[in-house]
């Protein structure tokens, strides 16, 4: 039987099913990697917007990810949304011998900034350094960077930044920003940049991209691919999934999983 990777994914669940801990369980699926959850939230969400948040206890986060961790054995971990600052200690304190791709979802499409300063703070202290790869999006990267990201040599920048706070990988996703094409940045702590240059689809249906992204990444990655080909197959498979999006809901829909 071929390898199976086993991939931990501590993060929110979206009803809808186009974001969080949905998406990452289809995208993990899609690359027959083996998808285990630890949920940090539930949220009533749709294509139109979120209704409602409840963040579930910490000693229920805390013991799902024991309860994978003791018996699963996971090959790389997975982190989107996180709010608690103890789920964020107790990440960073018992973790930190797997290989993570941390997604820090801080910013949402908007704009609006969806967490605290302290948990940004923890975030940037605690889980950073103990990540493998990095993927915030522009106005994220702004954020933990503390400088405007205006082009493509600003993302270049602010990634050697990023590097500096101890993490091995950084990917700056440029989806926000004003150009005609997409161009997401990779600094490595080997010195090395690349660009990922992409047509900007025009569509709505983009709910869950980052998410999505991530999830894929950290999947092809477990499956042995390089960190470079991870990223190209995933960008590959996210701009197919909004190319082919089912048009569900009156508001901003989902990709197509597979």
């Amino acid at each position: 039987m071929s390898f199976i990777p086993k991939v931990l994914i501590i993060a929110g669940s979206d009803s809808g099913g186009g974001a969080g801990i949905q998406a990452d369980i289809k995208t993990t699926s899609y690359f027959k990697g083996y998808a285990m959850t630890a949920v940090t939230a539930i949220t009533a969400q749709n294509t139109v917007g979120v209704q409602s948040i409840y963040p579930l206890p910490k000693q229920i986060v805390i013991d799902q990810i024991n309860s994978i961790n003791n018996d699963l054995a996971p090959d790389i971990i997975k982190i989107g949304m996180l709010a608690d600052l103890e789920i964020i200690k107790y990440i960073s304190m018992n973790l930190s011998n797997y290989k993570i791709v941390l997604d820090p979802v801080m910013v949402a499409t908007s704009g609006d900034v969806l967490v605290s300063d302290e948990v940004i703070t923890s975030i940037k202290n605690n889980l950073i350094s103990k990540s493998f790869l990095i993927t915030p999006n522009i106005y994220e990267a702004e954020i933990l960077s503390e400088m405007k990201i205006n082009n493509v040599e600003d993302q270049i920048e602010c990634g050697i930044k990023l590097l500096k706070l101890g993490c091995k990988n950084v990917l700056i996703k440029g989806g926000h920003g004003n150009s005609n094409n997409i161009n997401d940045v990779l600094i490595t702590s080997d010195g090395d940049e690349h660009i990922f240059e992409s047509n900007k689809i025009k569509s709505t249906n983009t709910h869950g991209t980052g998410c999505s992204l991530a999830s894929a990444i950290a999947t092809n990655i477990a499956l042995g691919n390089n960190i470079k080909e991870s990223i190209k197959l995933s960008i590959d498979y996210v701009q197919s999934g909004i190319k082919n999006a089912p048009d569900f809901g009156s508001g901003n829909g989902p990709i197509r999983h597979f």
